[in-house]
């Protein structure tokens, strides 16, 4: 009799632990809330989960920012991750199989969230884009997610891609329809630019810095568009650009936009 009960007992405190641990785990994982320390620092910059978010990447330093718009209606760093893994080198994605992260200004929505990854939880950052595809540049499935493995993609620990895969799905819940991401080879500066003048990439680097020096001054994501096969900032004109086409006679500058 008392080893019947003794065994219920055992197996009660079972059910209960093992409950707890699967709390977030399986099809349930993607509901994971965001950390108390991670929502107070959100609260310290005057930012919120529901807030409006962007996303950079830096290659070469192997490091993941996360930006919130604030009550200032600019963004504010809220934290940097460690990026475990990328593949391929400086430079962007050419072609399916190349093994190369990508490089470039993304839109991630809420159909690239991936609550049944394989590789713990992962959003695709949205390649190929307008401007890939005015390139014939081809890939599929370049995401952010956990595992620690990349082919393409940009790997986190699977603590890192919790936290990430939430702040981008509150973002989402608070009404906001996309999460842009800047791919960057390296911090975009006059110094790195110097250091890979050799690089064929060079002019396509020079391009994506147009747009990071327009956040790095106004510290709000710049509105994106394609023409000619490059990019263009904060334009002026609503309709979308041909981006096999010509630019408008008089684009609003870079420089007019700071």
């Amino acid at each position: 009799m008392l080893a019947n009960t003794l065994r219920a007992i055992a197996l009660l405190v079972l059910a209960v632990a093992l409950a707890g641990c699967s709390q977030f785990v399986g099809d349930n994982r993607h509901n994971v809330p965001l950390p108390k320390a991670l929502v107070d620092r959100l609260a310290a910059i005057g930012s919120s989960p529901a807030e409006p978010m962007m996303i950079r990447v830096f290659k070469q330093s192997s490091e993941l920012e996360v930006w919130k718009r604030t009550g200032s209606g600019q963004y504010a760093l809220v934290k940097t991750y460690a990026i475990c893994k990328w593949s391929g080198g400086l430079g962007p994605k050419i072609q399916e199989g190349d093994y190369q992260s990508p490089e470039g200004f993304y839109d991630v929505t809420p159909g690239h969230l991936n609550p049944k990854s394989a590789y713990w939880l992962s959003f695709n950052v949205g390649f190929p884009n307008k401007f890939d595809q005015a390139w014939g540049r081809t890939g599929s499935n370049l995401m952010v997610h956990g595992d620690c493995k990349s082919v393409g993609c940009f790997a986190m620990t699977d603590e890192g891609v919790k936290e990430l895969y939430a702040l981008v799905r509150e973002s989402f819940r608070g009404g906001n329809r996309s999460v842009q991401m800047q791919l960057l080879p390296f911090r975009m500066n006059e110094a790195n630019l110097s250091a890979n003048a050799a690089s064929p990439h060079l002019a396509f680097w020079r391009n994506l810095k147009e747009g990071t020096d327009i956040f790095d001054a106004t510290k709000l994501p710049p509105a994106v568009d394609v023409c000619e096969k490059r990019y263009v900032f904060n334009r002026t004109g609503a309709a979308p650009l041909d981006p096999n086409g010509a630019c408008p006679v008089a684009p609003l500058s870079t420089m007019a936009a700071l």
